[in-house]
């Protein structure tokens, strides 16, 4: 296994994202997170390609709400140490990072905050260790078992990272947004922070892969446990998709029959908004979640 570290001056003057810079050492590598305010823990998991920058419009919205924010970097992702070879990604490695990072921290009753392999990787663990979740929220993601056929999107983008090692991260972001025109390329530029050259980009090549797209595939294994698990879900579980993302259109509704305590709340639907929503509309967001939290403070008392 051969680490490397994106420089730190990569990560100078990120727009909008001066938040201290964290770090804990896990599975050999050295993970970075943001940890801001105080209260409730809202725990943000980030998906294929971004990393916690993605959850920056979010942050002062939660704070102000006397929430505690915390969002980390999957190793091979953003600030944390990324493996060089492809056969070092794999979904227990990623299941264990956050399972440890979970106990590093001692964090307890979480509002788990989920977007498309942060669902992957953190409904499973919110499904077997659920002592630890006070809240969850779901939004563009999905719990692939391998039995029904991949979108054509999705396996149109599969077959890209395959044939293109050297990812182009900045053009996968502005086509995962609904409104290309209004990310500044500033912007853009921090999402390629993280990865100056191509052998810093194996972990972002690796989680598509790792997509179950046959159920002969282990994880497909854990997506049909967690699926089972969430049926019998008794906390509060919010759903709230983009209306512009074809790579997990229809899961919204997947999800909310599933879960019996998302059929509870609201279907709310973030209008003119693709698959990284928290981008385009990060500050709604979090207004709905702190609504939702409330309304369920409310029920409590």
């Amino acid at each position: 296994m051969n680490l490397i570290r994106t420089p730190e001056k990569n990560f100078d003057n990120l727009p909008g994202f001066l938040y201290e810079p964290k770090y804990v050492t896990l599975n050999g590598a050295r993970v970075h997170y943001i940890d801001e305010g105080s209260g409730d823990v809202i725990l943000c998991l980030h998906g294929e390609p971004t990393y916690s920058y993605l959850y920056r419009k979010m942050v002062k919205p939660f704070t102000s709400a006397e929430k505690r924010v915390i969002s980390f970097d999957f190793i091979g992702f953003g600030r944390s140490d990324k493996f060089t070879s492809l056969e070092d990604y794999t979904y227990d490695m990623h299941y264990k990072t956050l399972t440890k990072f979970v106990e590093e921290l001692d964090l307890h009753d979480i509002t788990l905050v989920v977007q498309d392999w942060g669902g992957l990787i953190g409904l499973p663990f919110a499904a077997n260790n659920p002592e630890k979740i006070k809240n969850l929220v779901i939004m563009n993601t999905g719990l692939p078992s391998g039995r029904s056929k991949p979108t054509e999107a999705f396996m149109q983008w599969r077959e890209f990272v395959e044939n293109n090692p050297d990812l182009p991260i900045g053009m996968v972001i502005e086509l995962g947004l609904a409104n290309k025109e209004n990310i500044a390329p500033e912007i853009l530029k921090a999402y390629e922070a993280p990865f100056p050259e191509e052998k810093y980009k194996v972990g972002a090549r690796a989680w598509p892969l790792l997509v179950p797209i046959s159920p002969d595939n282990p994880v497909a294994t854990i997506m049909l446990e967690t699926r089972e698990k969430l049926k019998k879900w008794n906390k509060p579980a919010l759903v709230m998709f983009s209306d512009k993302d074809p790579i997990t259109r229809g899961a919204d509704k997947f999800f909310r029959k599933l879960i019996p305590t998302a059929r509870d709340n609201p279907e709310i639907v973030i209008r003119n908004a693709g698959h990284f929503l928290q981008e385009e509309k990060g500050e709604e967001i979090a207004d709905h979640i702190i609504n939702f939290l409330n309304s369920e403070e409310l029920k409590e008392n």
